[in-house]
């Protein structure tokens, strides 16, 4: 049914769920687990005074690494499964590098975690996972991890 899956991966609380689920479903159509980190441009990009350019530029290797450290250790895990993995990192506003790397990598499902926090919490912040879900053309699975407030 799937050939490729797609995992976005954040390294946060909310992906354990996410990844036992994609490393599922990857196995059982033996799938390709494409698993993707996007640092997320409007993080370090939003200051626009030259006397932090540095500090920035640290900011932005810094994300980069902990991209590189949240994907290496899904592969890892992946592999141990015994499922073949590609692995990506981009930079952009992460729901619109998702949605064009499920289109560019042909994914079947795109597997994404979140965080389940309150209605007033959701309507604050926004959420990347449900502008994925609301703007992808292709089938989205979000897993849900409960977290504390």
């Amino acid at each position: 049914m799937y050939d490729s899956i797609l995992l976005p991966t954040d390294d946060s609380a909310g992906m354990g769920r996410a990844v036992e689920h994609a490393l599922d479903a990857a196995s059982r159509y033996d799938a390709t687990l494409h698993v993707l980190y996007v640092v997320d441009t409007d993080t370090y990009g939003t200051y626009s005074g030259d006397e932090y350019v540095h500090e920035l530029e640290g900011l932005e290797s810094a994300l980069e690494q902990a991209g590189e450290e949240a994907v290496e250790a899904i592969v890892e895990t992946a592999e141990a499964a015994g499922v073949e993995t590609e692995t990506a990192i981009r930079h952009g506003v992460p729901h619109e590098e998702i949605l064009a790397y499920a289109e560019e990598a042909d994914a079947g499902l795109t597997v994404i975690g979140s965080k389940n926090r309150s209605g007033e919490y959701r309507r604050l912040l926004g959420s990347v996972a449900e502008r994925v879900t609301r703007m992808a053309e292709r089938p989205v699975t979000v897993v849900k991890t409960p977290v504390d407030e």
